[in-house]
């Protein structure tokens, strides 16, 4: 018998097995950024990063190490760095008898290891334990591990009390026979293969038999077949989203037999025919996505039995009547989704009056005509606003009820926003305005702008430009006719300090100069003023944009030299001052993180600097059409980003717009010449490498050092005075895809007849 007190001193200690099992784990794994430090013989087993034991045993029961990213320099969450986890994941933690949890998600790991017997030779017993699987373990989370590759899913037999599977996001392609799982794993409740390009299914599966599956995630695959019916051996079945794929054929009647039914999504395939009324006998609905399909008909009047009914997503279809009132039935209705279809008919307060729980509406139909009763005061009160195609003669007036407004969003409408005054004051209390593709008719220069995010592009307006509050931190206002100075905006004064990151003014009609004002906009990022009738000076305060990243001022009228206080920009990734009339020798000076660098179109003269060699991230070089002489530097193959194609970067060319609940990630686009073409890049400009020195006065020789940039798809050196022959080397640039050496004094062909160029 042990007192009290002889107990205090004691404490639960790792298993010895366990903790040799997780060592393998350790070994096996590539670790860069030491995530796994902990996991030593300094600390017990149970201290370890990630690990949980019980309390009384000491076994693992837990393995939670999902990757994290770390913080970035830059502004944005999707931006931040991944420090995880690599190399290969060694099997033997599915020999840890008591682990009940494995959560290894959003890793890079690469093979499986599948080892029978586990090496524990430092333990002070038996050198080698024969494999002894886990029969505990119920939740598998491999989810988002890219580079994940494993042929067969034999492997999860071993352990067959799982309940949950998660492989989302690894890519399985047509190698993995993924529905052998019904028999691997009989207890399965949640599988999720989202994401996993996967293609091998059949509208009839004889063996499969998940008895006890609850969940099932297929979507975003390559799934072709029509809608499975074994699906409706899934009594059980509480969600299913088999969205983004390109399922066919008509939804069958037997889905309505799934009556524990609350989630489904079969969204964004190609399915046909009605709606069909057996959607009203899920009566546990809760979410409903048949949108992006090719559905046609009216939508059933038994979905107004649909009593939880939360969610309704019919957009992208092919519905030819209007809509029916019996929506208004569906009382429990918090999301309504019915836009982009070719509906017909009129929508009014009748197929609403009863939603008091609705909360986010997406509608409109170029055929579909807006027809509420102006005194009609809604049940609801609405967060989320999409109105789209929408017809009318004002916007309803019962939009102006709603005050719990975060978003709205307007776009491809024929309706008029008046009264302007209401209106606007409207606006300025919703964080999230996207009008687009409207027509705005008015004067908009006395309005104070109010929201976060305000993206007013593509609306024909014209006069002057608004005002803007010290709240808005993204701005958009391209694509329109506003004309006059920008200097109202940009020196108007403040109330507080200014939270804008983005500005984009571009494709307008504005004139003047572009002010020295920029003191007052410190927290700019991104910055677009191309495509205008701006002229004079780049001014100096535009230095002291210290976050700037994006800075367009191409296609203008700007004269004078690029001012040196730009170089106060260290975070500049692109800068666009090209068809401009700029002068002055080539700048001395390069931001280092540049990435773009377009100067073409000027009167820039002088020699090409060495300091732009210095700039490793240099990806697209534009200098054409300028004054520059001088010889080709050797030191041009220091630009090693052009020496590897295919750049992984996908956010290289974007910035990211963050405030309290809302985050807008935003693409950049540039104007690239190649092929004697300008072509605007936006998707495909991360992987584009590309120098164009065309149409200036250098002289000399080509250096052979500029063909160890192979990672180049183009490559302009045409209209200068270039000499002598061009070297073998060229054919190292096996990824060019245009070569224009064109007039020019080189003596000699290209003497290698194995080139690729």
């Amino acid at each position: 018998m042990l007192s009290p007190g002889m107990c205090s001193g004691l404490s639960i200690q790792c298993n010895e097995r366990d903790r040799h099992l997780l060592l393998n784990f350790k070994h096996a794994a590539s670790d860069p950024y030491a995530i796994l430090s902990s996991w030593s013989d300094e600390q017990d087993c149970c201290q370890w990063e990630g690990i949980q034991c019980d309390n009384t045993t000491g076994r693992v029961i837990m393995l939670n190490l999902p990757c994290s990213p770390q913080p970035s320099a830059t502004d944005c969450d999707e931006e931040d760095e991944r420090q995880c986890l690599t190399g290969d994941l060694h099997l033997s933690l599915l020999q840890l008898e008591f682990l009940n949890y494995l959560d290894l998600r959003n890793h890079d790991f690469h093979a499986i290891i599948q080892n029978d017997r586990v090496d524990i030779s430092n333990s002070t017993n038996l050198s080698v334990f024969e494999c002894q699987n886990s029969s505990n373990l119920r939740y598998l989370d491999l989810s988002d591990n890219e580079h994940l590759h494993f042929d067969s899913l034999d492997w999860l037999s071993r352990v067959p009390s799982l309940k949950y599977v998660d492989l989302s996001g690894i890519s399985l392609g047509g190698r993995v026979d993924w529905p052998q799982l019904a028999t691997l794993v009989p207890f399965l409740s949640e599988l999720y293969f989202d994401s996993c390009q996967l293609s091998n299914i059949s509208p009839s599966l004889g063996y499969v038999n998940f008895t006890s599956l609850e969940v099932l995630g297929l979507a975003h695959n390559d799934f072709s077949s029509e809608f499975p019916d074994w699906l409706g051996q899934l009594e059980h079945l509480q969600f299913l989203d088999i969205s983004e794929n390109s399922f066919s054929g008509p939804i069958p009647d037997w889905l309505g037999q799934l009556e524990h039914l609350q989630v489904l999504d079969v969204g964004e395939n190609s399915f046909s025919g009605p709606i069909p009324d057996c959607l009203g006998q899920l009566e546990r609905l809760q979410f409903l996505d048949v949108s992006a399909n090719s559905f046609s008909g009216p939508i059933p009047s038994t979905l107004g039995d649909i009593s939880s009914l939360i969610r309704l997503d019919v957009g992208s279809n092919y519905l030819n009547e209007s809509l029916p009132e019996t929506i208004g039935q569906l009382f429990n209705l918090e999301e309504l989704h019915f836009d982009d279809n070719h509906l017909t008919g009129y929508v009014s307060e009748k197929n609403f009056a009863n939603l008091s729980n609705l909360h986010y509406l997406s509608m409109g139909s170029p055929g579909l005509i807006f027809d509420f009763d102006p005194v009609w005061v809604p049940p609801f009160q609405l967060k989320k606003i999409y109105f789209y195609h929408m017809v009318a003669s004002k916007l309803p007036a019962w939009i102006y009820a709603q005050t719990s407004l975060s978003e709205l969003v307007i776009t491809n409408s024929t309706v008029l926003f008046e009264p302007q005054d209401k209106f606007w004051d409207f606006v300025a209390r919703v964080p999230y305005i996207q009008l687009q593709y409207n027509t705005i008719h008015g004067e908009m220069s006395n309005v104070l702008l109010n929201s976060t995010i305000i993206n007013l592009s593509r609306n024909k307006i014209k006069g002057n430009l608004p005002l803007l509050s010290p709240n808005v931190a993204m701005f958009n206002v391209s694509h329109n006719c506003f004309q006059g100075p920008i200097s109202p905006l940009l020196c108007q004064k403040m109330n507080g300090k200014s939270q804008l990151k983005y500005v984009d003014m571009s494709i307008n009609l504005l004139s003047g100069g572009l002010t020295n004002c920029w003191m007052h906009w410190k927290s700019l990022v991104f910055v677009r003023l191309d495509g205008n009738n701006l002229t004079g000076k780049i001014p100096p305060s535009i230095g002291l944009l210290s976050d700037l990243v994006v800075l367009h001022l191409n296609k203008n009228n700007l004269f004078g030299e690029i001012p040196l206080s730009l170089v106060n920009c260290g975070k500049l990734q692109i800068l666009d001052v090209g068809e401009n009339k700029l002068s002055g020798f080539l700048m001395n000076w390069m931001a280092q993180n540049a990435k773009i660098l377009r100067l073409r179109s000027n009167q820039l003269s002088g020699n090409i600097p060495p300091q732009i060699c210095q700039l490793a991230s240099l990806r697209i070089l534009d200098f054409a059409d300028n004054k520059i002489s001088g010889s080709l530097p050797i030191c041009l193959k220091n630009l090693t980003a052009m020496t590897f194609p295919n750049s992984s970067n996908n956010r290289v060319y974007g910035v990211c717009v963050k405030t309290p609940g809302l985050l807008s990630y935003i693409t950049d686009n540039v104007m690239v010449h190649i092929k004697g073409q300008g072509l605007s890049y936006e998707n495909n400009l991360k992987f584009l490498h590309a120098i164009d020195l065309s149409s200036n006065n250098i002289s000399g020789s080509v250096p052979s050092e500029i063909f160890s940039l192979n990672g180049l798809e183009s490559l302009n050196l045409s209209h200068n005075q270039l000499e002598g022959n061009i070297p073998n080397e060229i054919s190292n640039l096996n990824n060019l895809e245009s070569l224009d050496l064109s007039s020019n004094q080189l003596s000699d062909p290209i003497r290698n007849p194995t080139s690729k160029v």
